[in-house]
């Protein structure tokens, strides 16, 4: 990683659970895909006129478009839909977090046959500890609940972010930020759009929660974190990259004590330190 940015997997880190609790805030007002539709209608204007006014670049051949299309349709579209709708049903947002957890171990078993990342067995310890330990932080939080049925959406998140990581990798990974998010949201927008007029009331109450949820999703989850998350795949290996949404359980949970009051038993703090150690081991160099 290049000098002056070795905060940067921490800070997305951050950014990236924050994005638990705005939808915790917002979701009460608004249907998930409705929610979603307004949220990309702003970030679409937002990094329209950022590109424009700066100048930037905009991707080149109806492939490029194409790529940066479909990867924004994964990491987007499927993802943060499975996950607001996984929420919405009444998943706990811990045990939607730990069925995305298993994004490092699916990403570490494809980077290898389509990115030709070798990934070495320290790192597979590091991915099977962080999942055990994200697994210790969210597992009060399962208890009896109908699973199958809310499932389904966070095992299409589960696709989209993993699927979305290495075919941004493999096809994509060099693009201008500002005009190639505006390329992502695009057909996101659209999809979102058509799925929430044929399914949803995309009723919206316009609360000062949801405002403040909205306009937090939007500029540091879809802007600042997003970006950074586009800067990583860039910078590094799938599987480090991936490796880093272990640590998005426990500082959700961390942060959800700060903020609601949320508490963090003996067993949740031991799994946090558990997902440290194995996000430690797996973005160790391989050799």
């Amino acid at each position: 990683m290049r000098p002056g940015t070795s905060m940067l997997p921490l800070l997305f880190v951050f950014l990236w659970s924050t994005g638990f609790i705005g939808a915790k805030f917002g979701l009460p007002y608004a249907e998930p895909l409705s929610f979603l539709l307004v949220r990309y209608l702003l970030v679409l204007a937002l990094m329209s006129v950022l590109a424009l006014l700066s100048g930037a670049p905009w991707p080149s051949g109806g492939s490029q478009v194409l790529h940066l299309g479909v990867s924004g349709l994964l990491l987007h579209a499927l993802y943060l839909g499975g996950v607001f709708m996984a929420i919405k049903n009444g998943l706990p947002a811990g045990v939607t977090a730990l069925v995305v957890g298993l994004q490092p171990l699916l990403t570490a078993a494809g980077a290898g046959f389509l990115l030709g990342e070798r990934v070495a067995p320290r790192q597979w310890l590091g991915l099977v500890i962080g999942l055990a330990g994200v697994a210790l932080v969210v597992a009060n939080k399962i208890g009896d609940l109908p699973l199958v049925a809310m499932l389904l959406p966070a095992l299409a998140a589960l696709f989209g972010i993993t699927a979305g990581t290495l075919y941004q990798k493999r096809f994509c990974a060099h693009f201008d930020l500002r005009s190639g998010s505006v390329v992502q949201f695009l057909p996101t927008t659209i999809c979102t759009a058509l799925v929430a007029w044929s399914t949803e009331s995309m009723r919206i109450e316009w609360t000062a929660e949801f405002v403040f949820a909205l306009l937090w999703l939007v500029l540091v989850l879809s802007v600042g974190a997003i970006s950074l998350l586009n800067l990583l795949i860039r910078n590094g290996s799938a599987v480090n990259v991936a490796s880093l949404f272990y640590l998005t359980p426990p500082s959700t949970a961390l942060i959800a004590w700060l903020v609601f009051g949320e508490t963090l038993g003996a067993v949740a703090i031991v799994g946090m330190l558990l997902a440290v150690l194995g996000v430690y081991l797996a973005r160790l160099p391989s050799r």
